[in-house]
């Protein structure tokens, strides 16, 4: 008999967690153990232990099936994909999209988020991507007419290689009846939110070789333009940083992107946790489990959510990222470097967060006559643009109120790290701010150092909103 899953896409925003049960504690720290368990920290007794409890703590014939490879957490789940669409290149791509779709009591966004991905990529850009669609449904004719209308609409893309639309099997599906009703949640809502944490576990598990990277959407989503290419941008500038999640929207699961050798780890979580809470609240727990504390989240978002009506009995779903821009938009390089000042830092708002793409700045104590900040790049780098921003709306008397900008070439190295030995002044602050262009046109040599100075001593302190640096592309061969 066909089962007719009654599904959600509905997102939600960031939401706290008061209290977990005891059982779900137990469990976590077992999950944490796991984790790190390749690297040496439990005796191999200790681990046979761990996993015979994690296992006790699951003990119910439904999980035999599907969860009987959750002793490595680092291994793929071993699940028979139905390929309905398309079939995986042999050479890996830079980014895996991946889309979890289901059928909806009112209307159908799909189509139109899968030609916002495409029609919003260069031709470059769609060589380095790979978009895998779950039709988490199990409805069969729902299922063949939309694969028939995919297919149609995007032939060339599944021919290339670039598309590819899969099923995971019912029968690897864990029970959905007698779900813990955790929050006071209505049955038919855990039920939803159970099989959505499991329907994405499943796409994960088999995105995980497809590329470098992987990045969540939603099946109801609009992308800005030229998308990838910021994205990269972003990657490139976090390169010689540790990060689990990186976030191009605030919205529940769009915009997420991973490594994509961390989603066994992450599809195994989510089938553990299913039945506990919203897949948007375990991705968080994930995050925090692998070391990543704080949100790192980018703006503007690159992904807008478009629908209207959610899958959950067709709800009205308005929600809207405010942070979103669809046209293209500059956004800067920030090769990687290192920044160090002799300006006092007040607190934890150290020098790199003014370098950073994500909302934060530095912070600094009176600066005196002299005192400097420097970004050194790991290798020379060509500038066209450099903008740099002091202050804040809440602050606007902690500018600069008086400094130069300079560009250094001549690394050397000091007691105080790396140095410049070279520099030349491109400009002065006025009212705190400062942009020049065509830096690539004003300097004879590959920039190694930006270096502000400030020119004459303040009573305020000073914020350093946002330093933006763009490089010269290199001309193709």
């Amino acid at each position: 008999m066909r089962l007719q899953w009654k599904c959600q896409d509905k997102m939600r925003c960031f939401r706290k967690r008061s209290t977990i049960p005891l059982v779900v504690v137990l469990i976590t720290c077992l999950l944490f153990v796991n984790l790190y368990i390749e690297d040496g920290y439990v005796l191999d007794e200790t681990k046979r232990q761990l996993r015979e409890s994690a296992l006790h703590q699951l003990n119910s014939e439904r999980y035999v099936h599907t969860f009987k490879d959750l002793t490595n957490f680092s291994g793929t789940i071993n699940v028979t994909y139905r390929y309905l669409a398309g079939s995986p290149l042999p050479r890996k791509k830079y980014l895996t999209i991946g889309l979890s779709s289901v059928k909806r009591k009112r209307g159908n966004y799909l189509m139109e988020t899968i030609k916002s991905i495409f029609d919003q990529s260069s031709y470059e850009e769609l060589k380095e991507i790979v978009v895998v669609v779950h039709l988490a449904d199990f409805d069969s004719e729902w299922c063949e007419s939309l694969v028939q209308d995919i297919s149609r609409k995007f032939a060339h893309h599944i021919i290339a290689g670039r598309l590819l639309v899969i099923q995971a099997p019912e029968d690897y599906y864990p029970s959905l009846d007698g779900l813990k009703r955790n929050y006071n949640d209505p049955e038919d809502r855990v039920r939803f939110r159970s099989k959505q944490n499991v329907d994405y576990a499943f796409l994960l598990n088999f995105c995980t070789n497809l590329s470098d990277f992987y990045m969540m959407l939603e099946d109801d989503v609009r992308c800005s333009k030229n998308f990838l290419t910021a994205m990269k941008k972003v990657i490139t500038s976090r390169e010689g940083s540790y990060w689990v999640m990186l976030e191009f929207s605030k919205l529940g699961y769009i915009g997420k992107l991973y490594h994509s050798k961390d989603l066994p780890r992450l599809a195994h979580f989510l089938l553990m946790f299913y039945q506990e809470m919203p897949c948007d609240w375990l991705l968080i727990h994930f995050r925090g489990l692998l070391a990543q504390k704080d949100v790192i989240r980018f703006k503007p978002s690159l992904f807008q959510h478009m629908g209207y009506y959610s899958s959950y009995k067709g709800a009205e779903n308005k929600l809207k990222d405010d942070d979103f821009e669809e046209d293209t938009f500059d956004i800067p390089d920030n090769p990687p470097a290192i920044l160090h000042t002799n300006i006092n830092v007040f607190e934890n708002y150290d020098a790199t967060k003014a370098y950073s793409s994500v909302d934060e700045y530095f912070w600094g104590k009176a600066p005196s006559t002299g005192d400097f900040f420097v970004i050194v790049f790991y290798k020379p780098t060509k500038i066209s643009k450099i903008k740099i921003v002091t202050g804040s709306d809440d602050r606007q008397n902690d500018i600069l109120h008086h400094g130069a900008l300079e560009v250094g070439e001549k690394l050397i190295g000091t007691k105080k790290g790396k140095q410049c030995s070279s520099y030349i002044t491109l400009g002065e602050f006025r009212n705190g701010n400062i942009e020049v262009q065509n830096v690539d046109h004003k300097i004879s040599f590959d920039v190694e150092c930006v270096r502000i100075v400030v020119t004459a001593g303040q009573k305020e302190w000073l914020i350093i909103r946002s330093i933006s640096l763009w490089t010269t592309q290199p001309t193709a061969q």
